[in-house]
């Protein structure tokens, strides 16, 4: 029978959940790194025995664990993240130059054909590259020496490199998405980069469709069809039939268009998934009813659904790497909140 994991991080541990494929019983494992913050769990696809950990503690800094055996023992791996020269600046909010610094690991991404190859976007904004388990680590410097990096803005939780996607069809492509700078697209694994965000539109900005300084939240890609992208912007849904050459706006009837999170199903490349948030200001669901919209068309036209959901008094919010999907044949949808809740 079909198996199922859920790595699930939280700010005291991390769990990985794992049941049969009809997913009604669940053996909870945790917590992994007890009383530590975890930004990200991510599992190769390659070796289903191999997973990473991005932890973060106020007293020890930022760390990287690997487990070879599915989650049951981990062990730190490197944590010297090398820069390619000095890490350089930014400009800040009011126009000053600040120093690059590294704070944190947001996002882990294996490679689709490599056990050992990984992917790490960081907070400032960079791009890192381990060929050796997590052992050292490279930073593919394309990115920052694009030249926009003046225009790189903070968003509300940091100036963090939070999605990286890769091409199945395509290693040498990937996309990332940057807040507050906007999506980046290379076609030869990283050496040069160019951004991608022809459509987008962000009020606020001197011009408000500038080719960098958009907030976005999150990219999702489904893998037989990666020349299409959906977003979650700062505010609007957006999608690209072209690889992030151009975006089009497909929020449609949603209750809100602010959010965090975006999801494909795993077998209906048109069947997305977001959690709507009231606002920028008020972090969470609209009238304290905790929704998930799906769209069976590929964006525009939504639904609700609400089944097991708090429907009243929930104030709780759903950040951007909370949501996944999994791969059996009744594909399952997995959330979770700040509060502490896993859907």
């Amino acid at each position: 029978m079909s198996k199922v994991r859920v790595l699930v991080g939280t700010r005291k541990g991390a769990f990985v959940l794992a049941s049969d494929g009809k997913r009604e019983q669940w053996d909870i494992s945790g917590p992994h790194f007890a009383g530590w913050e975890v930004y990200h769990l991510k599992g190769s696809q390659v070796d289903p025995n191999r997973l990473y950990a991005s932890q973060s503690s106020g007293w020890f800094g930022q760390l990287i664990q690997r487990s070879n055996d599915g989650g049951q023992t981990w062990a730190p791996v490197g944590n010297q993240f090398v820069y390619d020269g000095v890490p350089g600046t930014h400009q800040w909010y009011d126009g000053t130059p600040h120093p690059w610094e590294f704070k944190r690991v947001w996002h882990l991404e294996p490679s689709l054909t490599d056990p050992d190859m990984v992917y790490a976007g960081v907070e400032d904004a960079a791009l890192f590259r381990s060929t050796d388990g997590g052992q050292t680590w490279q930073e593919l410097a394309g990115l920052r020496g694009h030249g926009s990096g003046p225009f790189w803005q903070p968003g509300a939780g940091g100036m963090c490199l939070h999605t990286i996607a890769v091409d199945p069809s395509a290693p040498q492509r990937m996309f990332i998405a940057i807040s507050a700078a906007g999506a980046f697209k290379t076609d030869d694994a990283g050496k040069t980069w160019r951004p991608i965000n022809r459509g987008l539109k962000s009020e606020g900005l001197p011009n408000p469709a500038a080719e960098v300084g958009h907030c976005v939240h999150r990219i999702a890609m489904h893998r037989s069809r990666p020349g299409v992208l959906f977003m979650q912007k700062h505010w609007d849904i957006m999608r690209s039939d072209d690889a992030g050459e151009s975006w089009h706006e497909v929020s449609g009837n949603l209750p809100t268009d602010f959010g965090f999170t975006i999801a494909v199903h795993a077998h209906e490349p048109e069947t997305i998934y977001v959690v709507p948030i009231k606002s920028d200001s008020e972090h969470f669901p609209p009238e304290g009813k905790l929704r998930v919209y799906r769209s069976r068309a590929g964006g525009n036209e939504w639904e609700a659904l609400t089944k097991g959901l708090p429907q009243s008094d929930c104030y709780v919010n759903v950040l951007r790497g909370a949501m996944a999907v999994d791969s059996l044949d009744a594909c399952g949808v997995y959330f979770g909140t700040t509060g502490g809740q896993v859907y």
